[in-house]
């Protein structure tokens, strides 16, 4: 059984508010409310703008200290088309691609509204299909978990802002962290980190996921942010715009299906996957709200 321990880092922050929220849908009044878009569309992103005097790009967790901004970052929200690969899933793969997907997945979580349970239940059953689906994997770390609702109060809402959860550094940061005793010798072999992605409440109506083809990113775009806490500090990745990234989304997600997201692997610099929910303008009015859960997960082998 996967072993369960505490998160090292947190995900970044909205760029535009110093919490997650959800920005509301555009939509198309002459839909029904049951309505799953689909097909190919375009959207607003919001990729990462660096900081104007050329600073090493932070956020702070918690309050920061006296006189300091809680970042230094902005954003910029681009039209960006989004192909949808429903139909195509089998063209994907993680280490061509940096992400993949599984179907007709069955689990015996269905509340998602207790976290020991989620670990007692639903980790287990991630680490299996983990095991079974990622090529070359033989242990597994599942880390930590977030779910996300797009409703109003939700603790975690979609975040809006294309991102990448780990660097090269985060990533050799968790195995230190997790596991110091075993470290060097995990460092020296194949370590990833992948998040395993769905939906909890049917069918993706509004907010869904896009992910970009690993292939299409240039490492000049992937930016490093500091994580700054009180007592270290962690980081994650901004992505800027590159109008030759590829990006891609699978309409309609159900309870039964899963998207592996690879942020790190260790073999593979270049095998990392931006990633960010967006405002799909066909959601139709009255669209359920999106939820969904996603487990980070190390991998060795």
């Amino acid at each position: 059984m996967a072993a369960l321990l505490p998160p090292l880092t947190a995900p970044l922050p909205l760029i535009d508010d110093e919490t997650e929220h959800v920005k509301a849908p555009i939509t198309d009044t002459h839909k029904d409310s049951s309505y799953i878009p689909r097909g190919p569309v375009t959207a607003p992103l919001s990729y990462f703008s660096p900081p104007e005097n050329g600073a090493t790009p932070f956020y702070y967790v918690e309050e920061p200290p006296e006189g300091e901004p809680r970042q230094n970052f902005g954003a910029t929200d681009i039209e960006t088309a989004i192909q949808d690969i429903r139909g195509h899933e089998s063209t994907f793969t993680l280490d061509n691609n940096a992400f993949a997907s599984v179907t007709n997945v069955a689990s015996e979580e269905t509340a998602f509204d207790d976290d020991e349970h989620i670990k007692k239940v639903y980790y287990p059953e991630v680490e299996q299909l983990i095991l079974k689906h990622v090529p070359g994997a033989q242990r597994v770390l599942l880390f930590d978990h977030t779910i996300r609702r797009a409703t109003p109060n939700a603790l975690r809402a979609p975040v809006t802002r294309v991102h990448i959860d780990q660097t090269p550094a985060s990533a050799r940061q968790r195995v230190q962290f997790h596991l110091p005793d075993e470290a060097e010798t995990l460092l020296a072999g194949r370590y990833r980190i992948i998040n395993v992605w769905r939906p909890i409440n049917g069918a993706v109506q509004s907010h869904p996921l896009s992910f970009a083809d690993a292939a299409s990113v240039s490492d000049e775009d992937v930016v490093g942010v500091e994580h700054r806490y009180p007592d270290r500090t962690g980081e994650t990745a901004g992505i800027k715009y590159n109008a030759n990234m590829r990006w891609h989304y699978l309409s309609g997600m159900d309870n039964d299906e899963r998207l592996f997201l690879q942020c790190f692997d260790s073999h593979n610099l270049g095998s990392k996957v931006p990633h960010t929910a967006f405002v799909d303008p066909r959601s139709p009015e009255g669209a359920k709200p999106r939820e969904s859960i996603e487990v980070r997960a190390l991998i060795f082998g």
